[in-house]
C-alpha cells in the first residue's frame, strides 16, 4: 500500500471540496450558524410566547357555587382574570380555547368550610396547552390560599399553633460533583448533535466523491490514472471521513459558545440556577475521550456513505439511496435522550445507541471503562466492515459503471 498515492489522492479531492459550495455549506456554515440560530432564535420565541401568554387575561368560568356567595365573590375579585358565564359545554370550550379553564365548587362549599366537612373542588384545564395551564393556576392558588387561611383559622379557634402541621421539615442537598449538575440538559443533547453533525458533514463529501465524478463524466479519467482503485477509495474516503470530523467538532465549538450566551441573554427571563443548565462545561479529559469514540462511528459513516453512493448514477439518485439512512442514524441517536435508557452491556453492542449512551455518561463526568472498551471495539468493527465494503464496490465494474 501507498500512502504517497493515497495522499495524492487525498489533497487533489481536498482542493475540489473546497470550491465546492455545498461541501462547504454542510462543513462550516452548518454547524456555526445553525446551532446559534437554532438555540437563541428559538429559545428567544419559546421566551416571548410564555411572556405573553403570562400577560393575556384569561378567561374563566365557575360552575356551581350558587350557596357560596363570599367564596365566589372573592374569585370574582381575581386580578388579571375575565369570568363568563357558566355553560354546560365547558369542556368544549376549554377544547376549542373558547375559555382557558373552569371550577367547580360544591355544593354546601362554604358551610363544609365553617363546620369542617371535607369538600372537593375541581379545576378543568386543556392539559399541555400552555394559556390553559396559567389561568389553571391562577385558581389554583386562589384555592391553596383559601386552603391555608382555613387551617390557620381553625387552629385559631382551637388555641394552636400553625407549626403544628410542621413537626418536622426535609431539606434536599446536592452531594454530587458540580460537573455532573451543571450542563445537565446540555450534556444530554450534546452526543445526539455530534453524531448528527458526523453524519451530516460526511453526507455531500461521499455523494461528490462517488456519483457526483459518475455524473460529471470523470470517473473513468480517475480510474485510468496509474493509482490504484485501492488508494483511490481510501484517499476519498479520508477526505469524507475529514469533513465529518471537523463538522462534529464546529459543532461543538459552536454550541460552546452559544450556550454560553444563551445563558447570558436568558438569565433574567429564567428562574434563579436555571441559567446554569444552558452553560456548556465540559472538561478537555471528557472530550477527547469522545472524540476517540466519535472516530470509530465517523469510519462507519464516510465508509457506509461512499458504499451506498456509489451504487447512484447521478448526485440526485444518491440522496434518494442516503435519506433512509438519516433514519437510521436518527432513531437510536434520540433514543439515547429517552428517560430509563440506561447504557448497558446489550446497548453496547447497538451501534450509534452505544456511543451515545456512553459519551453523555463521559460528559457528566462517570467512566465505566469496561463499557467504554466495548463499545470502542465494536464500533471499531463496524467501521472496518463499512470500509472493506466501499473497497470492494471500488473494484466492481458493474457498480462503477452501473447504467
Amino acid at each position: 500500500m501507498s500512502l504517497e498515492n493515497i495522499g495524492i489522492v487525498y489533497r487533489k479531492e481536498l482542493m475540489d471540496s473546497l470550491r465546492d459550495r455545498r461541501t462547504l455549506i454542510s462543513t462550516i456554515v452548518m454547524p456555526l450558524l445553525l446551532i446559534p440560530v437554532m438555540t437563541i432564535g428559538f429559545g428567544s420565541f419559546a421566551i416571548s410566547m410564555v411572556k405573553k401568554a403570562e400577560k393575556e387575561t384569561p378567561k374563566l368560568m365557575i360552575l356551581g357555587g350558587e350557596d357560596s356567595p363570599a367564596v365566589i365573590s372573592a374569585l370574582r375579585r381575581l386580578p388579571d382574570a375575565e369570568f363568563v358565564p357558566a355553560a354546560g359545554d365547558y369542556a368544549r370550550q376549554i377544547s376549542n380555547k373558547v375559555i382557558r379553564a373552569a371550577v367547580r365548587i360544591p355544593p354546601g362549599f362554604e358551610a363544609s368550610l365553617k363546620s369542617g366537612d371535607p369538600a372537593s373542588v375541581e379545576i378543568y384545564v386543556y392539559e399541555g396547552e400552555l394559556k390553559s395551564e396559567l389561568g389553571g393556576q391562577k385558581l389554583r392558588a386562589f384555592f391553596d390560599d383559601l386552603r391555608q387561611r382555613t387551617i390557620e383559622s381553625r387552629l385559631a379557634e382551637r388555641n394552636l399553633s400553625t407549626a403544628i402541621l410542621r413537626p418536622f421539615t426535609v431539606t434536599k442537598k446536592n452531594v454530587a460533583p458540580e460537573e455532573k449538575v451543571g450542563a445537565a440538559l446540555t450534556s444530554a443533547m450534546l452526543p445526539y448533535l455530534v453524531i448528527l453533525m458526523c453524519l451530516t458533514g460526511a453526507m455531500y463529501p461521499a455523494m461528490d466523491l462517488t456519483a457526483g465524478e459518475k455524473e460529471r463524466g470523470t470517473m473513468e479519467t480517475i480510474l485510468t490514472s496509474r493509482v490504484s482503485r485501492t488508494h483511490l477509495v481510501l484517499g476519498k474516503f479520508l477526505l469524507v471521513l475529514t469533513a465529518s470530523i471537523a463538522t462534529a467538532l464546529l459543532a461543538v465549538s459552536s454550541m460552546g459558545f452559544t450556550s454560553h450566551m444563551a445563558a447570558s441573554m436568558f438569565a433574567k427571563d429564567l428562574p434563579a440556577g436555571a441559567t446554569q443548565q444552558f452553560k456548556l462545561s465540559i472538561s478537555p479529559q471528557a472530550l477527547a475521550a469522545v472524540f476517540v469514540l466519535v472516530v470509530p462511528v465517523a469510519v462507519l459513516f464516510s465508509g457506509a456513505l461512499l458504499a451506498i453512493s456509489l451504487f447512484a448514477k447521478t448526485y440526485k439518485e444518491a440522496q434518494s439511496y442516503i435519506s433512509p439512512l438519516m433514519i437510521v442514524v436518527i432513531i437510536p441517536a434520540v433514543a439515547s435522550l429517552m428517560p430509563g435508557v440506561e447504557l448497558n452491556w446489550r446497548l453496547a453492542l447497538v451501534p450509534i445507541l452505544n456511543t451515545s449512551l456512553v459519551s453523555k455518561e463521559i460528559f457528566t463526568g462517570t467512566y465505566h471503562w469496561d463499557f467504554i472498551a466495548a463499545i470502542l471495539a465494536s464500533s471499531c468493527v463496524y467501521a472496518a466492515i463499512a470500509l472493506a465494503a466501499a473497497v470492494h464496490l471500488f473494484q466492481r465494474e458493474d457498480v462503477l459503471f452501473r447504467t
